[in-house]
Order: structure tokens, then C-alpha cells, then sequence
């Protein structure tokens, strides 16, 4: 394991901070890179990154990683937001993860987008630990965007319960995700349940996803003793989406992974003041809930629930 300096983000009133890699296996191979917290909100994916150079460290010391295997992983490449609490960049509220593949004379966030993808640049496997511009809950799943580079089967290899393949917005062309399948790296976003508090568990489950990941593609001679999923590919459009009607308190009743009937209860929105039910959300269609908001408030027409229609496991 070799812990590097990549870049240094220049910031407002205090020191300069260091953006750090930790490479393993061959130095001169680019095999895979991990990308995690470009957001200030985003701690699950820190610690993930966390837990997988922990086990990635001990994969090295045990002579497990093959000899044409060349590793980084990124946990944090936004410390400044992450200290003062806020999700974007903090002098201007804009987002690192839309400004792909950067501009080095342009604005900050630009610029830190410009030394990620330079750093970033040549593997042939990428992962982002992401999360989602909507908050809220999800099912442990891989993301593919639809642009032509993709590979379904190779996303197939993580092991986790399903794969989501996204026909990307015009929004979507400045993600990491896209540049790096447009510059010939194969790109996976691994979302795990949480976002800005720590699930233990679901962390674990990624860390194990890369691990299966690596071993699948012979970079790795330690098959994972967790057991394996047999993932459902299905595209993002296909998800059923659940609208709040009224704005108010939101008391979920459904959570992500439960099975749903059509008349099913998902939340109720209450009224603030009074306590009086305003809207009971259903799903409109029988199957299995994937994304759920979690937030106690809940404003009109918001999305509230995405359901994987049964028909979806087809």
C-alpha cells in the first residue's frame, strides 16, 4: 500500500488540503480505480472507500493481488464541504460531479474535477461510490449509463442484487460516470442504502462487491466468501414512480427491498400543525420498493417512492 498526494484544493481562509490516493499492486498497471466522496454529504461512500482499502491492504500483504494488477482508491477529494456541513462546494454551491472532465483554467470545482479525471484516467475498470441527486433511500445496486461503451455483463461480476442501465440527460454528459466510459474505461457507480450517515452494513456489501469484482476479472487470487446475488438488469425508465400529492410531515411505513400490492399503504402525509392525514401514497402497482425519501418533510409533487414492477424480474 502506498499513500500518495495526488493534488491540493486551495480554500478560503485556511490551509491548503490534500486530495490522497492509496495505490496497491503493480505501479505500473491500471487495472482499477475507486473514486469516493466528491459531495460533503456524502460519508457512506468515504467509509466504504475506507473499509476497501483496509481489506485491499490486507489482500497485498497476503500476496493475493495478481502481478498485473495496479489499484487506487480515492476516499475524499472534498474535505472543505465535508467540514462545513454542505453537500456542494461551499464558496459556491456547485457540484464537483457536473463538471466532468473538467477544466484546469477554469472555476474551482472545475479544476478539482480536472486533477480527479487526470488521476482517474487509463484504468480500464472504474467504480464511483455515488449517490443520488434525489435524497433518500436505496436498494444496494450497480449503475450503468447508456452510452454506447457500456457492458451490462461485466456489472454483472459485483454480485449485488440488480443492475440499473440509465439513458443519460443532457446533465448526465458531465458526470464522472459518463467521461470516463467515453474515455475507454469501463465506469460502475455502486449505490449503497445511505448517503450522509453510515450503514454498516451495506458498506460491507460494496466493499465485498469490488472484492467479488476483482477476483472474477483475475486481479485477485481470494474468491469472496459472501454469498453472491443473481443480478437483475433492467433499464431505470421501467421504474414506477410514486408522487406526493400534499406537502406535510412524511411517515413511511414501506422501506426499500419491502414487497408492495397495489393498494398498499407506502407513507402517510400529515398536516404540521394538526396531525391530520392528508394523503395515504400507493404505489399503483404491485412489486418491490427500490428508492424510498426519507426525510420527516415531504413538499408536493416530490418523488416519494420508485417501484421495481414485478414484472421488472422477468
Amino acid at each position: 500500500m502506498r499513500e500518495t498526494v495526488l493534488f491540493s484544493v486551495d480554500t478560503p481562509y485556511r490551509q491548503s488540503l490534500p486530495v490522497k490516493g492509496w495505490r496497491f499492486g503493480n505501479e505500473n498497471e491500471k487495472s482499477l480505480a475507486v473514486m469516493g466522496a466528491m459531495r460533503g454529504n456524502e460519508l457512506q461512500q468515504m467509509y466504504s472507500c475506507a473499509l476497501l482499502i483496509q481489506a485491499l491492504e490486507k489482500l497485498e500483504q497476503e500476496g493475493a493481488l495478481a502481478e498485473d494488477c495496479g489499484l487506487l482508491v480515492i476516499p475524499c477529494a472534498n474535505q472543505f464541504s465535508m467540514n462545513v456541513g454542505r453537500r456542494f462546494w461551499a464558496a459556491d454551491n456547485t457540484d464537483i460531479n457536473r463538471m466532468f472532465p473538467g477544466y484546469d483554467q477554469g472555476e474551482t470545482t472545475q479544476r478539482i474535477a480536472a486533477c480527479i479525471f487526470q488521476a482517474l484516467q487509463g484504468y480500464t475498470y472504474g467504480v464511483q461510490m455515488a449517490s443520488f441527486y434525489l435524497p433518500g433511500d436505496f436498494l444496494p445496486h450497480v449503475r450503468m449509463m447508456d452510452t454506447g461503451y457500456e457492458n451490462a455483463g461485466e456489472a454483472v461480476n459485483f454480485g449485488l442484487p440488480y443492475v440499473i442501465i440509465r439513458t443519460p440527460q443532457p446533465y448526465d454528459t458531465t458526470t464522472l460516470n459518463y467521461n470516463w466510459q467515453v474515455w475507454d474505461t469501463q465506469a460502475f457507480s455502486l449505490y449503497t442504502r445511505e448517503t450522509d450517515c453510515i450503514d454498516q452494513r451495506s458498506a460491507a456489501q460494496a466493499v465485498d462487491a469490488v472484492l467479488r469484482f476483482l477476483h472474477k476479472k483475475g486481479l485477485s487470487k481470494k474468491p469472496v466468501e459472501a454469498p453472491e446475488a443473481e443480478p437483475a438488469i433492467f433499464w431505470e425508465n421501467r421504474l414506477h414512480t410514486v408522487l406526493s400529492a400534499a406537502g406535510g410531515l412524511f411517515l413511511r411505513r414501506k422501506m426499500p427491498g419491502d414487497q408492495v400490492g397495489e393498494e398498499d399503504v407506502l407513507a402517510d402525509i400529515l398536516d404540521p400543525c394538526t396531525g391530520r392525514v392528508l394523503e395515504h401514497l400507493r404505489p399503483g402497482c404491485a412489486g418491490r420498493v427500490f428508492f424510498s425519501h426519507k426525510a420527516q418533510l415531504i413538499c408536493g409533487h416530490e418523488v416519494a417512492f420508485r417501484i421495481m414492477p414485478s414484472a421488472s424480474r422477468k
